[in-house]
């Protein structure tokens, strides 16, 4: 759908950044060099595209990290030779998989992470690692502002895997929001929004509507700035959770 659409819009090729991902299908995860190869041709075929700009090698954790390093990684530089892709990226939940692999490839390898649920009211752990981040030169895309709707009006969905405690408090932050007049995603929107060190924050739209609800909430911050006295009020409810997060990937001991 998205190879029709781009293709359709006639938009020059070089006005818009196209990021995929490689290592996780629908059969389970492979970070084989030979699997990551053949992702890419799949995905430009799809794509109608000669080439993406960034490919992330996604959810590294479920694999071996040293695989990533030794092999998975190689293999997309191989592909970068090739023109098939411009950038690459890693992604996943701990953070802590980003240093392993960014200390053990040359430096220039990685040229960016994707951390989700790590840069939002409820949990702002990645902030601690954006200085090291600087330091190697990579770029950061942080996803899920709205921690996987936990902070939304709504909730989070049935499978959310955080605790019981984390999402009634943020149920009571986002209840709070509403009686106050103002909506807890415009609010972590903003939040997330409003970091300078953060090139990129990912959200998901399933709307028309949710486009022009986040272009517009984009548009107040850069000319207002946020609503400290609310956002403070948010903190102080989510407090007795701030940075709990939940496992993922292969636990190790």
């Amino acid at each position: 759908m998205l190879g029709k659409g781009l293709k359709a819009l006639g938009v020059p090729r070089s006005e818009y950044i196209v990021s995929t991902k490689c290592g996780r299908y629908r059969e389970g995860f492979d970070f084989s060099a030979e699997r990551v190869t053949k992702s890419i041709d799949e995905s430009l075929e799809r794509l109608q595209l000669d080439y993406v700009d960034i490919f992330q090698c996604h959810d590294i954790e479920f694999g071996s990290l040293d695989q990533v390093v030794n092999e998975t990684i190689p293999a997309l530089q191989k592909l970068k030779e090739a023109g098939k892709i411009r950038f690459i990226g890693i992604t996943g939940l701990p953070l802590e998989i980003f240093t392993y692999v960014l200390d053990r490839v040359p430096p220039g390898t990685v040229d960016v992470i994707l951390s989700y649920c790590h840069y939002s009211i409820n949990d702002s752990t990645l902030e601690d690692l954006l200085p090291y981040l600087k330091t190697k030169g990579v770029g950061v895309i942080s996803a899920s502002p709205l921690a996987m709707g936990l902070l939304t009006e709504f909730g989070p969905p049935e499978w959310h895997p955080a605790s019981p405690e984390l999402k009634s408090a943020c149920q009571a932050a986002a209840v709070y929001c509403k009686e106050k007049g103002k909506n807890i995603s415009k609010l972590a929107m903003q939040y997330s929004l409003s970091n300078k060190d953060i090139s990129t924050v990912l959200v998901g739209m399933n709307s028309v509507k949710q486009v022009e609800e986040n272009v517009a909430a984009a548009t107040e911050l850069a000319l207002f700035g946020k609503d400290h006295e609310t956002l403070a009020e948010v903190e102080a409810i989510l407090k007795p959770v701030k940075n709990q997060t939940w496992p993922s990937g292969i636990q190790r001991s």
